[in-house]
């Protein structure tokens, strides 16, 4: 784990992967669009409205997957640290919030015909919106201080106990009687979910994680050379004083 400490050695590692990453991205999002608008069956109660479950599913996914990729990243800075993992926090955290706002909105356009209602305090959609705010509470506290190793701890500590929330939204369904329907792919025995439908599912969520993965690398590999100005700056400012 401490060899990639080293934020050279990082950058190289970003750079051999980002074409593979841009790759699979532009390959899996046509072929999700493609599966998920023609290639699939409308469904027999909610008709064309289903659709919206391509693009709903995995930025939900992706709100808890990369919330979670934040607390990791923000453990292993507090406790071991470790400067590439704060600054992968802080790459993923606005992308987290673009998609959590993503989930939210097309979570409303999909409730209002299925519900009746743009929005409800159902327990998924609560904790759901409480994800956007932790998210967001971590990108103003990370900038919150002059000092940025106090921004990225106080940031990190938000990060790590804010975790808990992620395990409430994944089984919040489950857990209480709510408005939104139980998981449907994510099942012990099998999905309730037609594989006509699954596999454009799958298809998309791989298309949104690659998209995100790429959107993450490029932001990094910029906290990288951001942080590495700030310290050449520094080092000169000494050398001249």
């Amino acid at each position: 784990m401490h060899r990639y400490a080293n934020p050279a050695r990082t950058l190289r590692i970003v750079a051999a992967l980002f074409p593979w990453i841009a790759g699979a991205t532009a390959l899996l999002f046509p072929l999700g669009l493609y599966l998920a608008l023609a290639g699939s069956p409308a469904d027999y109660q909610q008709g064309e409205t289903v659709r919206i479950m391509y693009v709903h599913v995995p930025a939900a996914w992706l709100a808890m997957f990369i919330y979670s990729v934040m607390a990791v990243s923000s453990a292993l800075a507090l406790v071991w640290r470790h400067p590439v993992a704060e600054l992968s926090a802080r790459a993923a955290a606005p992308l987290g919030a673009g998609f959590t706002a993503v989930c939210l909105a097309t979570g409303a356009l999909w409730g209002q015909p299925m519900w009746g209602t743009w929005w409800v305090w159902d327990a998924r959609l609560t904790s759901v919106l409480v994800l956007f705010f932790l998210y967001l509470g971590y990108i103003a506290l990370a900038d919150a201080f002059d000092d940025p190793e106090r921004g990225g701890r106080a940031a990190g500590i938000l990060a790590i106990v804010g975790w808990v929330n992620v395990p409430i939204v994944k089984f919040s369904v489950d857990w209480w009687n709510t408005l939104h329907q139980p998981a449907s792919v994510t099942r012990l025995d099998a999905p309730a979910i037609h594989p006509d439908m699954l596999w454009p599912l799958i298809v998309m969520a791989a298309a949104f994680t690659a998209l995100f993965t790429l959107l993450w690398m490029i932001r990094l590999r910029a906290e990288l050379i951001e942080r590495r100005n700030r310290v050449v700056e520094a080092s000169l400012a000494e050398g001249l004083a």
